[in-house]
């Protein structure tokens, strides 16, 4: 009878449990044992130890599903190969540039398919044209002579369009000189950057081209970086006069090209642009700048782009903008170089 008569209680306790809650709380603070049917059976320990056990036994099954779930995520992610389409992608473009450097050599040096002539057949009216367009570089010698007044050596004179197209590569490729020393990467070219950029003066992307391909290369960990060449600290200490000057130069060549010499015998605007395209087609070296301009259209947004970490902080989303834009990119980048940390 005394089972029965515990069974029935504990049913009637599970059955209504919201009569009794507040009868078993009084009796748990009074600390008297529940009391059944004159019975002094300490049923409230072995109720609350049953609840107890539950919910810690399904704490444990959420705590070992999600641990379960935790390590598969893990080995799934594991068994994943590390960077895999980094490392094709960076394959791809180091064959893509490689490839292009042999292109560039064989299609504007070797070949006598391109319009002028080849090296091996130059013409002595070639010759005398990149000689005098190397005297007027950044336009110093003529504005010597007109505006100075300083007539030690007379400038070549020669067609603005010309002089303009000549002197804005070599003002662009002048300001890649402190993003090439601030490149992050620059370490995996062993050569010396000051040779390269100075090949790359005269050469333009006959140099550049293999540079980009060889930045490429794995990062060795265990490498300690160079100490900055004399060159490389005064165009990274003084890049924003790189700029400036850089930046005065393409926007002084573009506007020679459309209106200097104006008393020469050289047409109004439109017969210099019909000569521009005439000289494309015919010259050589002309020729050459234009793949200059369109390589250094991809290569300036690639560098800035993975350098970003070498601009003041503010001013990250300006530059990261105005990348894109030949010249006015690279000049904002070297405008907000921050000097303040070693590069």
């Amino acid at each position: 009878m005394t089972s029965v008569a515990l069974s029935s209680n504990y049913s009637l306790l599970t059955i209504k449990a919201s009569n009794t809650t507040s009868s078993l709380s009084w009796q748990r603070r009074r600390g008297q044992p529940f009391n059944n049917s004159g019975n002094n059976t300490n049923r409230w320990p072995a109720t609350r130890q049953l609840f107890s056990n539950e919910r810690v036994f399904k704490m444990s099954i959420v705590c070992c599903n999600s641990a379960r779930k935790s390590s598969t995520t893990s080995a799934s992610k594991s068994k994943q190969p590390p960077q895999e389409g980094d490392e094709n992608t960076r394959r791809a473009l180091q064959i893509l540039l490689w490839t292009a450097e042999g292109v560039y050599i064989l299609w504007l040096f070797l070949l006598p398919y391109a319009p002028g002539d080849p090296v091996w057949a130059i013409s002595s009216d070639t010759v005398n044209s990149l000689v005098g367009l190397s005297l007027n570089f950044f336009f110093i010698l003529p504005l010597m002579n007109s505006v100075v007044g300083i007539n030690l050596v007379d400038a070549p004179v020669l067609h603005p369009m010309s002089e303009g197209l000549f002197n804005f590569v070599i003002g662009w490729t002048f300001m890649f000189a402190p993003l090439l020393f601030t490149d992050q990467k620059r370490d995996r070219y062993k050569g010396s950057l000051d040779v390269l950029w100075g090949f790359q003066m005269f050469l333009t992307n006959t140099f550049l081209i293999p540079y980009m391909a060889i930045r490429l290369n794995d990062g060795n960990t265990e490498y300690v970086p160079r100490k900055p060449s004399q060159l490389g600290s005064v165009m990274t200490n003084g890049a924003p006069i790189v700029g400036l000057i850089g930046g005065a130069v393409c926007l002084a060549s573009a506007l020679w090209g459309l209106f200097g010499r104006m008393d020469g015998d050289f047409g109004t605007v439109a017969d210099r642009w019909e000569f521009l395209v005439r000289y494309l087609g015919s010259e050589r070296l002309a020729y050459a700048f234009i793949w200059d301009i369109c390589l250094y259209i991809i290569f300036q947004p690639w560098l800035i782009g993975e350098n970003l970490q070498n601009v003041q902080n503010s001013k990250v989303g300006i530059v990261t903008n105005l990348r894109f834009i030949p010249v006015v990119g690279l000049a904002a980048y070297l405008f907000f170089l921050n000097l303040d940390e070693e590069l």
